[in-house]
């Protein structure tokens, strides 16, 4: 039977691989990944999601060992095979004042990651994760050839689209250094491609052609994190753990595309015709994404194999984002995240709740995005299940369930307030695959 399950995982770890490096459809439905890199998602597996998102100070949860790659000092607790594989739903409902709300759906493979210990406190991970998402479409409409004047004739809509997405590959190693202290860094390679449109139509202008600006930048190049965590024993099998990690500013390669176009449209079917004529079509020699300094802080408290409890604190520099050179306008972000999980009865033998996790916790964000002054905020309740499956004295896994209900942005003039649904789902192995054994 484990053969058989061993099999499953490998053939998703290669599933979620090319589903990831393929990809080029949008994965979320939000306006506001227009800007920057898009959408940025949070370097976490779904148990840690359940928790509000926390990580800096996590190394173990519920006696599983897990990649946190948040924190690649979490690699020197790891003593078994670990591999987590998953997937991840969103749905969001767009709201605006004085328009009707819209509500859209996505699903993706979200994340496959995998250490081997290399010694008693030492391990090497790596894996594949989602960066950031870009994907929405959105149509605003002017009267009187656009310049908004009282009048239906010749009126102009403006349509505003965009799909696709950064993806991180990384490969890492942690160590224990002393009795309390681990240290750890992770070499990754984020890359994709990020599309945006800007096309405008003239429904009602007969003969009249149409226009659209393609900008897009595919984009590829190494990033660096690091992290450090110092753990003191507080009481018997209860531990007080203090994270930080980061992310390095570094640069990325970027090769641009700028084609500017011509078309034709029957407005009654809805059916575009080719592009009539290419105005402008250029290729830029690659160009330079400046990344930010990202710092995380945390602290845990853990007591094995019945609860733990947790927060962060996080900060990036995006206002010092750049892409060809040119800042992209980008506020300074932060985040605040509390959570934290227990399991009522770990060696339970007729209580299948009792073996069960339940987490809870809580987020909120100020996103890197401003608007006519306005700040974008966000904020989310999540929860999580933790449902173990049968296991031996080697193998040990676990299907870990994760929801986020959020709201991004607000009501205020000129915005769109986004509540969503966030659900994540992965399955987490610990086995016993490169150990040798000696016989007398």
């Amino acid at each position: 039977m484990i053969k058989y399950i061993r099999f499953v995982i490998l053939f998703f770890f290669a599933l979620s691989a090319s589903a990831v490096m393929a990809q080029s459809t949008a994965t979320t439905s939000s306006p506001y990944s227009k800007y920057g890199l898009g959408l940025l998602s949070q370097d976490l597996l779904p148990q840690q999601r359940g928790m509000g998102g926390i990580g800096a100070a996590i190394n173990k949860i519920g006696g599983y060992n897990l990649v946190n790659s948040y924190n690649p000092a979490s690699y020197g607790f790891i003593n078994l095979t670990t591999i987590d594989v998953g997937a991840s739903a969103n749905f969001i409902t767009l709201n605006q004042s004085g328009a009707s709300s819209q509500t859209n759906g996505n699903f993706r493979l979200s994340h496959i990651t995998f250490a081997v210990p290399v010694s008693k406190r030492s391990a090497l991970a790596f894996g594949l994760k989602p960066y950031s998402e870009l994907g929405y479409n959105y149509t605003q409409t002017k009267s009187n050839l656009g310049s908004g004047l009282p009048s239906d004739t010749n009126s102009v809509n403006y349509i505003y689209s965009g799909e696709g997405g950064l993806s991180k590959a990384f490969i890492g190693y942690g160590f224990g250094l002393g009795k309390h202290f681990y240290f750890g860094g992770n070499v990754s390679y984020i890359f994709g491609n990020l599309e945006q449109f800007s096309s405008t139509e003239i429904p009602n202008l007969y003969g009249g052609f149409n226009t659209r600006l393609e900008q897009s930048n595919n984009v590829g190049g190494l990033n660096y994190d690091f992290g450090t965590q110092v753990t003191f024993d507080v009481a018997e099998a209860t531990h007080l753990t203090f994270g930080y990690s980061g992310s390095a500013s570094t640069q990325l390669n970027s090769q641009s595309k700028y084609i500017l176009s011509q078309y034709s449209k029957n407005f009654t079917t809805n059916n575009e015709g080719l592009a009539t004529d290419t105005l402008v079509n250029r290729q830029s020699s690659q160009s330079k994404i400046k990344l930010p300094l990202i710092n995380h802080f945390g602290f845990s408290l853990h007591k094995e194999n019945k609860y733990l409890f947790g927060a962060d604190y996080s900060t990036g520099k995006w206002s010092d984002l750049t892409i060809g050179g040119v800042n992209q306008g980008l506020s300074n972000s932060q985040s605040f995240n509390v959570g934290g999980q227990i399991t009522p009865n770990y060696n339970a033998l007729h209580n299948y709740f009792a073996l069960m996790d339940y987490s809870l916790g809580f987020k909120a964000e100020k996103t890197y995005i401003t608007i006519n002054d306005r700040d974008i905020k966000a904020q989310a309740i999540t929860f999580g299940l933790g449902f173990p499956l049968p296991r031996n004295n080697t193998s040990f896994y676990k299907i870990n369930f994760s929801a986020e209900v959020g709201r991004r942005g607000s009501l205020a003039p000129g915005l769109i307030r986004e509540n969503y649904f966030n659900f994540h789902l992965g399955f987490t192995l610990n086995d016993i695959w490169f150990r040798k054994y000696r016989f007398d």
